[in-house]
């Protein structure tokens, strides 16, 4: 479910919004919508003024707390992203789980508003514009990862992310058998007491936060 379905002239009738079989009050989701609308702006704010070195040891700092999280990297599949709009940008990290002998994955959106599918990922591999020209493997290698780390702009208590608003991480998550471990990386600026979960939104196992003078595990 894409969060600008729900806009100020959705239908009175919600019979068209249930997601896993649950309905979804329009004016709830509406409200949940506008709240969650409000505090990307925010967030995304604090991310865009925050100093690149302040992310670059930020990066640094969550990647050790990473290797803690995952331990044994050999023969391990492991779903990455590439970094936008200020995320922390894990690359470096990444180039070292794959000499540790992980498979490194990228998200690729292959249709608007479905699951998406994630492709091995090497340092040196040659990349192409994707979905919204995130850059993305050219060769198609699909992979199922065992661990999917994923970009967050907020999180609430009880490890619910708020996302930049696709619904595409909830979409893939939802669709994987067996599900991977899912750990949730962002700054400590992050935290928030609810993002109003939906039905369609999906926890992560471990969230992993941190800034320039802080790393933390909630």
């Amino acid at each position: 479910m894409n969060e600008d379905d729900f806009s100020d002239d959705s239908s009175p009738c919600f019979a068209h919004h249930l997601v896993g079989g649950h309905p979804v009050d329009p004016q709830t989701a509406l409200d949940v919508s506008r709240f969650r609308k409000s505090e990307r702006q925010r967030l995304y704010a604090m991310r865009k003024d925050m100093p690149l070195d302040a992310r670059h040891a930020a990066a640094e700092k969550i990647s050790a707390q990473l290797d803690l999280e995952i331990k044994n990297f050999s023969g391990a599949a492991i779903a990455v992203y590439w970094p936008i709009r200020g995320e922390l940008d894990l690359r470096n990290w990444m180039k070292k789980a794959a000499g540790k002998g992980a498979t490194i994955a990228l998200p690729v959106v292959v249709e608007k508003d479905s699951p998406v599918a994630f492709h091995q990922w090497e340092p040196e591999c040659r990349m192409v514009p994707g979905y919204w020209k995130i850059p993305v493997p050219a060769e198609e290698r699909p992979v199922t990862p065992d661990v999917v780390i994923v970009p967050l702009l907020g999180v609430d208590r009880e490890r619910y992310r708020l996302g930049n608003g696709g619904g595409y991480y909830d979409r893939t998550l939802a669709s994987l058998s067996p599900r991977p471990l899912t750990i949730g990386v962002g700054q400590s600026f992050s935290k928030m007491a609810t993002i109003f979960p939906m039905p369609w939104d999906i926890p992560m196992d471990r969230i992993v936060l941190g800034n320039e003078t802080e790393s933390e595990i909630c």
